[in-house]
């Protein structure tokens, strides 16, 4: 067995994107770790539900031993064992999100050249995390640029508080990991996507018609745009516009409804975080950024993107990635925010 890795869980923005990053990369590696000081600049520092949900479904998909597993805990120890292809039901509770439990299982599960199948109960479109059509429209593209196959079904969506969303996932083995060279690329006109549930179909068209005159105003033009009314057990609703290429770019802006928001300014909120992006001239969104960064030290050959903004994030899972891999990495931010990244592998066998 490999020696134990210590890993200081306040480190960088201190939260559980650490977590989550270090469990994956432990069960690819097979190496152990210790996690300590977990989330200690919070103002709820320790181990959330949320955190503790990823923790479990990789621990069950590698039949890792962890100690220390509880909701406040500041330390755990995970050791991995040997990854099995599997199908599992996973309920996170509540509305915890399933699309940060998916950055944890889906680099877990393809990096170790398994398949598995899952069945996943919790909050599709939520607070902090991306919603489930970004992840299906902007992220899974983006891996399948690197040879990352998961295909997914949203059953049902959830929302805060009761969640309830069902989204079923299938995650394909890497056969062999490309690297990502992509510093520009043509920036097709967007898309947009409305939803709502439990909620009169003007909430989505209202979201809509916000978020297609921002976007006017920037002479931004549109491909084209879809409003659907959705299940779900709590109402809800999200918005998101893409500009996705095969080979780039993987551009999106999203945005929640909550109580009491305005359907108008949910529209907005997703325009202009979209609008920065898409005129940033960077083929990578910040956030897409952050998730391929976990990937790529384990690709054949040194990657190099261009980034609309470096995230706390990205730092670090690039961090995080050095220690389990060595790989050498690079952050050469521009004057106008954006920033190259460059990471060289230096041991590809896992």
């Amino acid at each position: 067995m490999d020696e134990k890795i210590v890993i200081d869980g306040s480190y960088g923005e201190g939260g559980g994107q650490i977590l989550r990053t270090s469990v994956a990369l432990s069960a690819v590696t097979r190496i152990p770790i210790e996690i300590v000081k977990i989330r200690a600049k919070r103002d709820n520092p320790g181990l959330r539900p949320q955190h503790i949900g990823a923790i479990k479904a990789v621990a069950s998909l590698c039949n890792a031993s962890v100690d220390n597993l509880r909701i406040g805990s500041d330390r755990i120890v995970f050791i991995p064992g040997k990854m099995s292809s599997a199908f599992l039901r996973l309920d996170i509770g509540s509305a915890g999100s399933i699309t940060l439990l998916l950055q944890a299982v889906i680099p877990s599960v393809s990096l170790s050249r398994v398949e598995s199948e899952l069945e996943i109960i919790g909050g599709t479109d939520v607070k902090w995390s991306p919603t489930m059509n970004y992840f299906t429209k902007v992220v899974l593209p983006a891996h399948r640029l690197l040879g990352i196959e998961a295909e997914l079904e949203v059953k049902r969506r959830g929302y805060y508080p009761l969640g309830g969303g069902i989204v079923k996932v299938r995650i394909k083995p890497a056969k062999e990991l490309r690297p990502l060279n992509i510093i520009s690329s043509e920036n097709p006109s967007p898309s947009i996507i409305s939803i709502c549930s439990k909620l009169p179909r003007s909430v989505a068209e209202r979201q809509l018609k916000s978020a297609r005159d921002y976007l006017s105003n920037q002479g931004v033009n549109l491909k084209d745009f879809e409003v659907n009314v959705e299940d779900s057990i709590s109402p809800g609703s999200s918005i998101l516009i893409y500009s996705v290429g095969e080979q780039g770019p993987f551009i999106g802006g999203d945005a929640i409804g909550e109580k009491g928001k305005p359907a108008e300014d949910v529209g907005r909120e997703a325009a202009k975080l979209f609008s920065e992006e898409y005129l940033s001239n960077a083929p990578i969104d910040r956030h897409v950024g952050d998730m391929l960064v976990t990937f790529l030290p384990f690709a054949k050959r040194e990657s190099k993107f261009k980034v609309s903004r470096v995230t706390q994030h990205l730092s670090t899972n690039l961090y995080i990635a050095s220690i389990f891999t060595r790989c050498q990495y690079n952050i050469d931010e521009m004057p106008d925010g954006t920033a190259l990244v460059s990471i060289k592998p230096i041991n590809t066998n896992i």
